[in-house]
């Protein structure tokens, strides 16, 4: 049977009644309201369809029968074959995008073996820089004439090379003298015209003193404030840019070496990220000078080499200028520190796009990003220090800075150019 023809059994035996099309379409208008009708209402489709007044009502009750069957027996088949199909193409799309992921993790390990060999040669580079240009031991802590006569391999050799270490020690003492005699000045506020933010004066609530300047060579940012914490405590503190610095990819102190009245000198390499993705990231190859004057107040200065330095490729870095700049620490007399901070820097603006220039010359910029940082990273650190709150059951403040800093770099990771 199917749904044309219905079986019965009929006075004369049983017989089968071919449909029409007008009245399998009758009954299939019917069946899509009502799918078992009963005596009265079979009855009642009979007189409302004028087309089925020849068919008996048993034979429409087969009918129905036959195609409720017909519903169950082959509808459930269809249904399977459609989930099959569809699998089937939900199969092949998962394949394609699992070749994908395949290669992409094929590119990506091939990149960072490329990453690595070029972190090796990059550092291999700078020692034989240090090495060779400087005279001066990458691994050690500190330097003196007997360690270096020590390594040097010929002993026909030992004088020589001790005389070239006296003399480039020498020139970079002379050099962080250089340096902190530019900057006491800018720290002070006597060389430079410092002008205040529009909208950021001194006030009872304000962090302290800023102001901004971008007559001066570059662009440059001034930041004065009171802080809680001893002056050693500061100063080590500021020293640790990566902790405060979030557009900083890379700090690396390559070595540092003693220079006499406890201070210090120190070589330092520096990534920072581009303000755009249309830019390169800059670096900067400074020389940083740790020291303390007469009244007891601690200086740390900082200024550019002027070097080849690092041996990087111009595609992936742009060597930017850090002029002279640093931190002031005076301690004062009922505990506590008066902190001042400059940061003045040369971004090179010319060598970007026109369109991009406003990003590398606003000392706006550079004192949100970096001499505000500052400040209120120490003074943050300043109240944790001194508050009674305990933190048993929640995190500590420190692991919610890092915390924060690694959301930073996330967002700043989008922003590196290959």
């Amino acid at each position: 049977m199917n749904g044309n023809s219905s079986g019965g059994s009929g006075s004369g035996g049983g017989k089968y009644v071919k449909y029409t099309d007008e009245q399998i379409e009758a009954l299939e208008r019917v069946y899509a309201v009502c799918q078992n009708p009963n005596s009265m209402q079979r009855q009642q489709i009979i007189y409302e369809f004028p087309v089925l007044g020849n068919i008996e009502s048993k034979h429409i009750k087969i009918w129905f029968q036959n195609r409720r069957q017909g519903i169950y027996r082959f509808g459930c088949r269809d249904k399977q074959k459609r989930e099959s199909f569809q699998l089937q193409v939900l199969n092949r799309k998962l394949s394609a995008i699992n070749k994908l992921l395949l290669e992409e993790n094929d590119r990506l390990q091939q990149q960072v073996s490329q990453l690595v060999y070029e972190n090796q040669y990059m550092r291999q580079q700078l020692k034989h820089i240090l090495v060779i240009k400087f005279c001066l031991p990458v691994d050690a802590p500190s330097v003196s004439a007997e360690t270096a006569d020590a390594s040097c391999e010929p002993s026909g050799t030992k004088s020589q090379q001790s005389s070239a270490l006296n003399s480039n020690t020498t020139g970079l003492v002379s050099l962080a003298q250089e340096t902190l005699d530019e900057f006491l000045p800018k720290a002070m506020g006597t060389s430079v015209q410092w002008v205040h933010i529009p909208g950021m004066k001194p006030g009872p609530d304000s962090l302290g003193d800023v102001t901004i300047s971008n007559s001066c060579g570059g662009v440059a940012a001034r930041a004065c404030g009171l802080v809680s914490l001893e002056p050693r405590e500061t100063v080590e503190i500021l020293k640790d840019r990566s902790s405060w610095f979030r557009d900083c990819r890379k700090f690396e102190v390559f070595t540092k070496f003693p220079a006499g009245n406890e201070g210090i000198i120190e070589l330092i390499y520096m990534q920072v990220y581009a303000p755009t993705t249309l830019a390169h990231a800059c670096n900067f190859w400074t020389l940083r000078y740790t020291s303390c004057l007469e009244d007891g107040s601690l200086v740390v200065c900082e200024k550019s080499m002027y070097g080849d330095g690092p041996n990087l490729s111009a595609s992936e870095f742009r060597r930017a200028k850090m002029l002279p700049s640093g931190y002031v620490v005076r301690p004062c007399e009922g505990g506590g520190s008066n902190l001042h901070i400059v940061d003045h820097v040369n971004l090179e603006a010319w060598s970007v796009a026109e369109v991009l220039r406003p990003l590398y010359e606003s000392p706006k910029l550079v004192a949100q990003k970096m001499t505000l940082a500052a400040l209120q990273h120490v003074q943050q650190v300043s109240q944790e220090r001194s508050s009674d709150a305990t933190h048993a059951f929640v995190w500590q403040p420190a692991v919610l800075r890092a915390f924060s800093h690694k959301l930073s770099w996330l967002q700043r990771c989008n922003q590196w150019i290959e």
